[in-house]
């Protein structure tokens, strides 16, 4: 390609001349410029190069996110660029169960006017009141551990023993019990929510069962890619599961759920449901309290003895309410068996017996 002038590449490329003078100006684009009029050409690796923006702004990556892509390619590198990517998805999952969210409310609202029942505005009052709640659960969310600080020794330190809070104790055989449970077949095609390193999806992939994996943690990720090349995971989070309607046949999750807050945890169920096919069944393994007077009895308990470092660990994470988690369940239709670990640590499995609509 010969080199172009700044109206001939905005033809080109179906943009405008000012367009292209704003990426320069951001430092995004260096096109040559003549030495006597400072009249700017562009090369084919120019046009290449504005490609590359246009289209990661039509996604809506900001300015400053597309210069470090482009130092990276610059690099050889392509990190900054599946990152950005990764994470603009999860950011659209998001807005779309947002949308449907809205959608359903107002042909809740069009139903009515055509059955000429009226509108009933305590009725709507409660339905939007709820999807404000969604959206500012989804946007409260925030990842307060680092964990890709931790990830490249996260195996090591879920093996070590902790004393006197060791919430890790029995981790392998938690991790087993788990998948004898789920008892998945080859043909099935299973989710793991809060994957981390890959450590129990590896104990599924290794029986020959197709697995997907989310975390919101890159490095993470990374560390589990390494571990299980053929494994696929996205980066996203419990409140939006980047993934479509009904995909898979069951769900697990291990030392995870506790990384949202309770009234989260009604958004992370809903989505649980959203992403699994009707007879989709689910199994959790975490740190769960028996009921409420139980966590308030083992916090007085370490506040006697001292462990004043225990009881505030315990006290800024969100572990389940188990009673209240099995109320969930059965409300919902499944049939539930638990089974408890450790002191602290139980599974629950969950199998529905109605079957969701």
């Amino acid at each position: 390609m010969k080199n172009l002038k700044i109206k001939e590449m905005a033809e080109k490329l179906g943009i405008t001349s000012r367009a292209i003078r704003f990426y320069e100006e951001k430092g995004l684009i260096s096109p040559q410029k003549h030495p006597t009029n400072l009249y700017r050409t562009f090369s084919e690796a120019d046009a290449k190069r504005l490609q590359a923006i246009i289209s990661l702004r039509e996604i809506d990556i900001p300015i400053d996110e597309i210069k470090q892509i482009l130092e990276d390619l610059d690099l050889g590198g392509k990190d900054d660029l599946l990152y950005s990517l990764e994470l603009q998805r999860s950011l659209m999952f998001a807005q779309i169960l947002e949308l449907k969210e809205s959608i359903a409310t107002t042909d809740e609202m069009i139903e009515a006017l055509r059955n000429k029942q009226g509108i009933k505005w305590d009725r709507l009052f409660e339905l939007t009141k709820d999807l404000r709640r969604q959206k500012n659960a989804r946007a409260s969310w925030q990842d307060l551990w680092n964990f890709d600080d931790r990830a490249s020794f996260h195996d090591e330190l879920v093996l070590e023993k902790h004393s006197p809070f060791d919430k890790h104790s029995n981790y392998e055989h938690t991790l087993q019990q788990m998948v004898d449970w789920v008892r998945a077949d080859q043909h099935e095609l299973g989710i793991d929510l809060g994957t981390g390193t890959g450590n129990l999806a590896g104990h599924f992939l290794k029986k020959g069962v197709q697995m997907a994996g989310v975390d919101q943690s890159k490095e993470m990720l990374k560390q589990c890619q390494s571990k299980y090349p053929e494994y696929e995971t996205k980066l996203g989070n419990f409140l939006a599961i980047p993934y479509a309607d009904r995909q898979f046949d069951f769900l697990v999750t291990s030392y995870a759920l506790h990384h949202v807050t309770n009234e989260q945890k009604t958004l992370v169920f809903k989505e649980m449901q959203r992403v699994l096919k009707p007879h989709g069944r689910i199994c959790i393994a975490d740190v769960m309290f028996e009921h409420e007077e139980k966590r308030q009895e083992y916090l007085r308990r370490l506040k006697q003895t001292k462990q004043e470092q225990v009881r505030k660990e315990i006290e800024k994470e969100h572990y389940a309410d188990l009673s209240k988690l099995l109320i969930w369940f059965d409300d919902h239709g499944y049939v539930t068996k638990v089974q408890q670990m450790s002191e602290l640590v139980y599974i629950v499995y969950a199998v529905p017996i109605k079957i969701s609509s």
